[in-house]
């Protein structure tokens, strides 16, 4: 599912209508002819496609992030998916206003950054705001599992930022599609494997907790750990996008 695959972000255009359209065949802008519709929601679509165009050409994530229904801003995954970034967190406990923020891992096309509170680390770079802000600045679409209400406010508490680029919260399209729980219960449920699948939130922290002690094979494996979260999540929207595209589409094509 593209960006131009869609009509639900034009003002009295919901789901019913986008599905009527792409039953008739306009499954994409270039296909729309002005007969599908009304004569108002016609100016509509082809205004919203003359712009659409232009901000597509400009790169421009957040406009599309603005015009898309929260439910449908998965589909902007498919147009910004080289740029796309891809982050989890560690900490040491629940609370974005009591607890610390020990390492941050951005998996962004083929390369993976782990950030850790440490200023001279084993492993990865030190976590600052200015490496945070360099890492996830510039990105035209973050892509977390519950990072909306997790890894953004730990991160923009922690270092005085915010982080409003486009974001796609895989937790709630995975519900979308009866994928519950956490990110490790939905990676099995859709077959993502792991390096330690005993691994898990509560184990970072004991892990931090024994590298502070001395114990540097504990970060070592809190940043495979951690790095593994942030690849997998690319995994995820791969398998999230086919299935939400071929739920709308096949539900078109009945």
């Amino acid at each position: 599912m593209r960006i131009e695959n869609s009509f639900i972000p034009v003002d009295g255009v919901g789901e019913k209508t986008e599905r009527g359209l792409w039953e008739r065949g306009i499954t994409h802008w270039d296909d729309f002819e002005r007969d599908a519709v009304g004569e108002t929601t016609a100016d509509r679509i082809e205004a919203f496609i003359e712009t659409g165009r232009e901000r597509l050409d400009a790169g421009d994530s957040r406009f599309f992030d603005s015009a898309f229904p929260s439910a449908h801003r998965w589909r902007l995954y498919e147009n910004f998916r080289e740029e796309a970034c891809f982050f989890d967190i560690e900490t040491t406990g629940l609370s974005h206003a009591r607890d610390d923020v020990t390492t941050v891992s951005v998996h962004r096309g083929d390369e993976t950054l782990t950030l850790v509170a440490d200023p001279d680390p084993i492993v990865g770079r030190p976590l600052t705001r200015e490496a945070v802000r360099e890492a996830l600045a510039d990105a035209p679409l973050l892509v977390t599992f519950n990072g909306k209400r997790f890894d953004v406010p730990f991160l923009e508490t922690a270092f005085d930022l915010t982080l409003d680029a486009p974001h796609v919260d895989l937790m709630y399209p995975c519900r979308r599609l009866d994928l519950t729980g956490g990110l490790k219960a939905v990676e099995r449920a859709v077959g993502v494997e792991r390096d330690r699948p005993d691994l898990s939130g509560r184990d970072a922290v004991r892990l931090w907790r024994e590298y502070e002690r001395g114990a540097n094979d504990a970060l070592e494996t809190l940043v495979s750990y951690n790095r593994e979260d942030a690849i997998n999540l690319r995994t995820l929207m791969e398998h999230v996008a086919g299935a939400l595209h071929e739920r709308a589409f096949g539900r078109a094509d009945r």
